[in-house]
């Protein structure tokens, strides 16, 4: 527990989290990932009360999801939520509920029991994460979160982060939100 290790999805949740970190009486490193795509990604958004109300969230539930539906939980963190709630939107979809994990370390474990309590009619748990499967942050998670079976969906392990052809990471990204809605 000598660092934090955070991937925000909102603006307002690292402004949150750059608080969190002047506000505290100990220092500890915070690590940022922060994906340039989010910079300019119309659905990244915050509203005023978001920053002027509230603090950092550890992990953000899904607002879209039925509770008594859901049958499937996509874990998450980073720019791929938003691919997996257009995608989920678009669908329909009351049987997945997507969980942003903004923390990664140290993991809030006590937040995702909870989570899995609240959903209690799913039966599938997956972590979904657009880096290779040897990158990312799928070992940690299948280290780390124990409390259920996760199943992995991602690229394929890989020497290389990224393809180097945008087609191509195109079509793998699709590929990936298609594979966490499959039945």
């Amino acid at each position: 527990n000598n660092m934090q290790i955070v991937n925000c999805t909102t603006p307002a949740n690292q402004f949150h989290v750059l608080r969190r970190q002047i506000k505290r009486d100990f220092r500890k490193p915070l690590i940022c990932f922060t994906p340039k795509k989010l910079l300019r990604y119309p659905s990244c958004v915050s509203s005023v009360k978001d920053f002027t109300t509230g603090g950092f969230q550890e992990i953000i539930d899904d607002t879209t999801a039925d509770v008594k539906s859901v049958k499937k939980i996509a874990f998450c963190c980073g720019k791929i939520y938003y691919d997996l709630i257009e995608a989920k939107i678009k669908e329909g979809n009351n049987e997945l509920a997507i969980v942003r994990v903004e923390q990664l370390y140290p993991l809030p474990i006590k937040q995702l029991k909870e989570i899995i309590t609240k959903y209690k009619n799913a039966t599938e748990y997956l972590w979904v994460q657009e880096e290779p499967e040897n990158m990312g942050a799928w070992s940690f998670m299948l280290r780390t979160f124990r409390e259920v079976n996760l199943k992995y969906i991602g690229r394929d392990a890989s020497a290389s982060p990224a393809t180097g052809y945008g087609k191509m990471h195109e079509q793998q990204q699709l590929a990936i939100v298609k594979k966490v809605f499959e039945k």
